[in-house]
């Protein structure tokens, strides 16, 4: 799940050459429908593959975009945050010299990313980093939401940002199992394993875990840990979809916590439905990006 990293320092030495870099920070949106996840993959297309392309086209320079939260294959953002070693020399040339100052907002930067990005994704923030900013490695939070639709006649406008639940739901029964995964707990039920990763708990702290009803027959559930497993907020949300369709009860989740076996666990929702909405930092570390 961990991205490459650069240098700890702000303005440092790329690793085998000898360019002054400044560490930037992006503040980035995509519709995920048409990209196989964020992180770059040779022969997919992903998110940071274009990001990362577009950056590679202004700057003539092979770079590792880091993000905060590196989302799968159809999940969205509206605040995913990434970090990238630009040389001094190209934002000197184009952006003066408040380019290098940290904390400097650089807009014309991210108008120029999104300008070749085309329409499914956005940079809408870029700044010079504090010292020590790592987008993986600093953050101290992330937050996602997952939309259903619950009507009985889909909207079509919204069938690659929701998933459309065919039968009716128990919102009061799905909202007390929600409780049950809030505080510290071995999600390992409800991550997927990647292979060459050791057996044994993989403990999160779930702060936020919450329905809210924000229109006619649509639900959003909202999660917020300081950090997340593979598939584990997807995972979350098909069993309490189960609860709520009669399928599970909500003491079904708490043992499904309690065995840290993913075995007998619902499948985990559609991808479409979920969104990266907010990553939080410490204060001197750029604060809140939501």
């Amino acid at each position: 799940m961990g991205d490459p990293t650069g240098d700890d320092t702000v303005a440092g030495r790329q690793r085998g050459d000898a360019v002054s870099t400044r560490r930037i920070v992006l503040g980035v949106a995509y519709d995920g429908s048409g990209y196989h996840g964020f992180a770059a993959q040779p022969g997919q297309r992903t998110v940071g593959g274009e990001l990362g392309a577009a950056l590679e086209r202004m700057t003539g320079q092979q770079l590792v975009c880091t993000c905060a939260g590196r989302t799968d294959a159809g999940v969205h953002a509206t605040a995913q945050v990434v970090h990238v070693d630009l040389a001094e020399t190209f934002l000197l040339g184009h952006y003066g010299t408040e380019a290098i100052s940290a904390g400097r907002e650089l807009p014309r930067l991210a108008e120029a990313l999104s300008s070749q990005l085309g329409s499914e994704i956005a940079v809408w923030r870029a700044l010079v980093a504090p010292e020590g900013f790592d987008a993986r490695k600093s953050a101290i939070a992330r937050r996602y939401r997952y939309d259903l639709e619950t009507a009985a006649r889909p909207d079509p406008r919204r069938r690659s940002a929701v998933w459309h639940l065919e039968v009716p739901v128990d919102l009061a029964a799905m909202r007390l199992a929600a409780d049950t995964v809030l505080g510290d707990h071995d999600f390992a039920a409800f991550c997927r394993r990647a292979p060459d990763q050791p057996e044994g708990p993989i403990r999160r702290r779930v702060t936020v875990a919450a329905f809210t009803v924000p229109g006619e027959g649509l639900l959003r559930f909202e999660i917020e840990a300081d950090s997340f497993c593979h598939q584990m907020v997807r995972s979350i949300v098909g069993a309490l979809v189960a609860v709520g369709t009669g399928r599970l009860r909500p003491s079904d989740v708490v043992a499904l916590l309690a065995s840290g076996r993913r075995a007998g666990a619902p499948s985990p929702a559609p991808p479409g439905g979920l969104c990266l909405v907010g990553v939080r930092y410490p204060t001197g570390l750029t604060g809140a990006w939501s």
